[in-house]
């Protein structure tokens, strides 16, 4: 029986150029040095370096301790998937280790050819919460990086830039924003939770991470992503049990951020007071759901009325979905009208759930295309949109 041709492993052939050893031996005494450290006596030389590049496999406890080697040389995470010992990357619930989880997860969102693998599914009803306990002990066992210390000030910069970004997503949608997010994640926020730190401040930095992950899935949501999404807030729920150590509390502080975040879209917004803008709008949707459209409709008009003009896609999603119920009491021309307000900024955002709002008004308005308003808006919407979003 023939053996089964070996692929090289071109990705652990770039990390080891980065790296800059001298020499493949000098790559695997690293590696015995770190096993070691690790209670294993190992004794890997260049031509054990030689048939890892060749596409051969470390043993699978071991290669925790490669991937540790790499680490400590590039002074950054490296994980399995990134290193060519997987085939996949680690983005489960039940990932062993929430920070590489995090990477393969951020770099893949990164990369446009891998987001449909990411994104195809729906959310899981069943998803399994992570092992609890295991969670905290996963970063209490962390290896801080010796060269690498944060404080405040790093805290502070990844909070800032969440904040940024947020304002990104309110304006144009999470299609355009959520790409930074990812890379952020990636290359700021992953090194910053595997540094040295206060425990003052390693709490601070998990809050700050975890605010920044929900703010990812909740664009990656927002982009009709659903898979993608969950993956981003179990990411966030681990972070933020290994902030408290608790269970029902990590479960209420990410409640709490989505409650938030539906309220007013921003972060500066989801730390603040329920505003007015927010309060009418669930006054609308409870009015629509117990049957009094008029009421309904009346809330959502208030509603944008003192919604503050930076929340683009609030405007879009709300303004077509003010037209719809508009439409259903018999008020044609006031819906037209208001579609047409909403066109007015759809050009300018990238959202999934405003494009869900766009194809619904092409296929409410079908049954009225004989009404000269109608036809000029279908003929606005095909000039905007030529193909159905």
């Amino acid at each position: 029986m023939a053996a089964r041709e070996r692929t090289p492993n071109g990705k652990l052939s770039e990390l080891v150029a980065e790296c800059r050893w001298a020499s493949n031996g000098e790559f695997a005494r690293a590696v015995n040095r770190a096993g070691n450290e690790a209670g294993y006596k190992l004794r890997y030389d260049e031509s054990a370096v030689s048939h890892w590049l060749s596409g051969t496999r470390p043993m699978t406890k071991y290669q925790k301790v490669v991937l540790e080697t790499l680490t400590r040389r590039l002074r950054r995470p490296v994980t399995a998937f990134e290193a060519g010992f997987a085939d996949e990357p680690d983005v489960r619930a039940q990932s062993g280790d929430t920070v590489a989880g995090l990477i393969d997860l951020g770099s893949m969102d990164m990369d446009p050819s891998r987001r449909g693998v990411l994104g195809a599914g729906l959310y899981s009803v069943a998803l399994t919460i992570p092992g609890w306990p295991d969670v905290v002990g996963r970063f209490e066992r962390l290896k801080a990086d010796p060269h690498t210390r944060i404080g405040m000030a790093e805290v502070e910069a990844v909070i800032a830039m969440t904040e940024r970004i947020s304002e990104l997503d309110d304006q144009f949608g999470g299609r355009t924003a959520r790409p930074m997010a990812a890379a952020f994640m990636v290359n700021n926020i992953a090194p910053h939770l595997k540094a040295t730190a206060a425990d003052e401040v390693r709490k601070a930095m998990l809050s700050a991470a975890g605010d920044h992950l929900y703010l990812t899935g909740y664009m990656a949501v927002d982009e009709r992503l659903d898979l993608l999404g969950q993956a981003y807030y179990t990411k966030a729920l681990e972070l933020a049990l290994a902030q408290t150590g608790d269970r029902t509390g990590a479960l209420a502080k990410l409640h709490e951020a989505e409650v938030a975040l539906e309220q007013a879209e921003s972060k500066a917004k989801a730390h603040g007071s329920y505003d007015p803008a927010s309060l009418s709008y669930h006054v609308a949707q409870v009015n629509y759901e117990l049957g009094d459209r008029e009421g309904a409709i009346r809330a959502l008009q208030h509603s944008e009325k003192v919604r503050p003009t930076v929340y683009r896609r609030a405007r879009v999603r709300h303004r077509t979905m003010l037209a719809e119920w508009q439409l259903e009491a018999g008020r044609l021309e006031e819906a037209v009208q208001n579609w047409h307000l909403a066109l007015d900024d759809f050009p300018h955002v990238q959202s999934g759930r405003a494009d869900d709002r766009f194809r619904t008004m092409l296929s409410a308005t079908q049954p009225h295309h004989r009404n000269p308003h109608v036809r000029e808006l279908l003929e606005r919407a095909r000039q905007i949109a030529p193909h159905p979003v």
